[in-house]
């Protein structure tokens, strides 16, 4: 019988998660959701945290933090997380999906939850120290984590402790996570870091392309993606053994890519990444002699405006996901203020099959106003949440496992949320949840479900990263 985390006991006892992404469809219904909520950056003299949402519709404390464990220091920018062990450890027995992995993007400082032995009440388990993985790798700026099968986790870092992106790489820690050392071979690091995703069928890792993190922790600087210092480039590597074999040079057309995703079934040799600048969701595929190839496959275009700092916006696609079953494409657009859903069935033709405002900069009551091609204003209407207007833009989002129900995050980045949503570090981020019609398509907002970061008893936070217990469609990799 399935435990709360997919894993099975007795004579069957398998390791975490789902043997399948569509057995993990028909897994449990989501009750908790772990979030990352930030003061760095804020004013607010307190440590980031990891908040406990309940977002379970039957319990009494639905859609309210219900816990939140503080880390020890100030200044480290939680942002994103990954577990120790997940799906791509299905077959170990001996794996157990217990500990989340959160690091701070900005300190370099990684630290390890234990999820487990509370759920509802996460602790501390460990504290790996920047000074530790600096003297042993040279890593700081550390981003995206993934499970490996080995027990492993690997830990993709943007930079040298200096900032400089020429010192980025791949951090490997064990499963006691201590720092063993790089994940790639000397000589094998990316120009630029930022996310990755493995694909072991076909013996390829691709990761992607932010920029150098002494340019973007000082807020957006068009003029620095002019100088060099933001990427545009991925970066496909021999898996598992850390060479770089290729380099895609997406040009001006995929100016800083940042999420990357394979299609979850791992038989596919194909995937979507997100260019933030750009606003082009390009899909990547194996050629018929093996190498790598790309392609736009959504253009966002951007808009006119009038009030702002560019006299164009551009949409920033700053996260995106696929469901569990490769049918549906998820993205937003940070800066227009849109969620949209496509079915990819047909990778070649992706349609376009829901949409929601939920914020934005051109949102009724806004000084920015978007012009069309007649020359008329407009603006989007965007619905207020029991009572709340909606701050912010649409940034992290998450999936259920069964594809029904999306959960959304407003803050990108500290220093980023207060150029060009000052109000979000005011009065902090929020967390909503959009309905999904999985089989037509469609987006609508839960009024029912509303978290206010900005009601904190320590002041308005940041939101950013969003996780479950049990795993979900950004987590959890097939092999």
């Amino acid at each position: 019988m399935a435990n709360h985390n997919g894993s099975h006991q007795g004579c069957c006892k398998t390791g975490p998660g789902y043997a399948t992404p569509l057995e993990a469809m028909s897994g449990l219904r989501e009750t908790l959701i772990y979030v990352t909520a930030v003061y760095t950056g804020t004013g607010v003299q307190k440590p980031d945290y990891l908040a406990t949402v309940d977002i379970d519709p039957n319990s009494p404390t639905y859609s309210k933090v219900i816990h939140r464990l503080p880390v020890p220091y100030l200044g480290d920018e939680l942002h994103h997380t990954g577990w120790n062990s997940c799906s791509s450890c299905h077959g170990d027995p001996s794996a157990e999906r217990r500990f989340l992995v959160v690091p701070g993007l900005v300190s370099g400082r990684i630290y390890v939850v234990d999820t487990k032995t509370n759920p509802r009440a996460p602790s501390l388990h460990k504290v790996v120290e920047p000074s530790d993985i600096i003297e042993k790798t040279g890593l700081a700026f550390p981003h995206t984590s993934h499970c490996l099968a080995s027990g492993d986790v690997m830990v993709s870092c943007l930079g040298d402790k200096d900032g400089n992106a020429k010192g980025n790489g791949f951090l490997l820690l064990d499963s006691d996570f201590n720092v063993k050392g790089r994940w790639e071979k000397p000589g094998h690091s990316p120009t630029f870091g930022y996310d990755f995703w493995y694909q072991p069928r076909h013996n390829t890792m691709i990761s992607t392309s932010w920029g150098a993190p002494a340019a973007f922790t000082k807020g957006f600087n068009l003029q620095h993606v002019s100088d060099g210092l933001y990427g545009r480039h991925l970066h496909v590597y021999n898996w598992p053994g850390g060479e770089l074999r290729q380099t895609l040079d997406l040009g001006d057309s995929g100016l800083l890519p940042l999420e990357i995703r394979f299609l979850h079934d791992p038989s596919k040799d194909t995937g979507f990444v997100g260019s933030a600048l750009t606003s082009n969701m390009i899909r990547f595929f194996k050629t018929k002699d093996g190498s790598w190839s790309h392609e736009v496959s959504i253009s966002v275009k951007p808009l006119k405006v009038q009030n702002w700092i560019l006299p164009e916006m551009p949409g920033l696609i700053t996260d995106f996901l696929i469901s569990l079953d490769d049918r549906f494409l998820y993205f937003v657009n940070w800066l227009h203020g849109d969620i949209r859903q496509y079915n990819i069935e047909d990778v070649n033709n992706p349609v376009l099959t829901g949409q929601v405002w939920v914020g934005g900069l051109i949102q009724k009551g806004s000084p920015v106003v978007a012009v069309g091609e007649d020359g008329q204003t407009w603006q989007t209407d965007v619905p207020e949440v029991q009572g709340k207007k909606l701050r912010g833009g649409p940034q992290m989002i998450q999936l259920s496992l069964d594809g029904k129900r999306l959960y959304v995050t407003n803050s990108l980045f500290s220093t980023w949320d207060k150029q060009f949503y000052p109000e979000l570090v005011e009065k902090g981020a929020h967390m909503l949840q959009i309905d999904i019609d999985s089989e037509k398509g469609g987006l609508k907002v839960n009024p029912n479900f509303f978290v206010d970061f900005g009601a904190e008893p320590d002041g308005p936070s940041l939101a950013h990263e969003m996780r479950y217990p049990g795993g979900d469609c950004t987590s959890d990799i097939w092999i």
